[in-house]
């Protein structure tokens, strides 16, 4: 099903790594309605996988060019803190799966729309970190998620060729980043499904990170 030989895997975050979109659906539609707002399903969906800057036009397509975004954003920041304070749940097969990369001697990084303060407050508590061998994170990249520039930075900080790369992603935005990349890429569908697009984009569609497992 991999059609070349796997040389490292680059990971996405947020509801790959960690159980975390549902938290964030939940603080943001909380936030919204202290600001008198609505958030539907379908404007949290197509945040997803975004940057900062992608998800304001987004909001503000949404609430309205007078809504306070970042007002909204503070608010929504204390509210994760808060649910988050002792680390974000992980999600099914994590350990698994990088235990099989150590024994493989394949390395790996994060790439993630996510700040480096992120990545050390919601991932840093499982001691998983060090584990990768480059997190890229918000502000080292020009052009986020669905654009390639994370998934390239992280082939380049390995050392490794894209195509040789394998990419795991649960959000549309981010398989378009991978694929854009010329990543070979997997989709683990968190609050997305897969859509033919996805299924066009992706050498697999798999239902947990123990499926990716047993794919190496």
């Amino acid at each position: 099903m991999i059609p070349r030989p796997v040389k490292a895997v680059v990971f996405d975050m947020d509801g790959l790594l960690l159980d975390t979109e549902v938290v964030y659906r939940e603080v943001m539609a909380e936030a919204a309605a202290v600001m008198g707002e609505e958030l539907p399903e379908a404007v949290f969906l197509k945040m997803v996988g975004l940057p900062g800057a992608a998800s304001r036009e987004v909001a503000l397509d949404h609430f309205g060019p007078e809504f306070s975004f970042d007002g909204w954003m503070a608010h929504v920041s204390t509210l994760a803190h808060e649910r988050l304070s002792a680390g974000a749940p992980l999600k099914a097969g994590v350990a698994e799966l990088l235990d099989r990369l150590d024994e493989a001697g394949l390395p790996r990084a994060i790439a993630t729309s996510s700040s480096h303060d992120g990545v050390e407050r919601h991932l840093g508590p499982s001691g998983l970190v060090p584990r990768f061998h480059a997190v890229i994170a918000a502000g080292d990249y020009a052009r986020g998620k669905p654009h390639p520039d994370p998934f390239l930075t992280a082939a380049r900080r390995l050392g490794v060729a894209p195509a040789d790369c394998l990419a795991l992603e649960d959000s549309h935005n981010g398989v378009r980043a991978a694929a854009a990349a010329g990543m070979m890429t997997v989709m683990v569908p968190d609050l997305l499904p897969a859509t033919p697009e996805m299924r066009a984009l992706t050498v697999a569609v798999v239902d947990s990170l123990h499926d990716v497992a047993a794919l190496l």
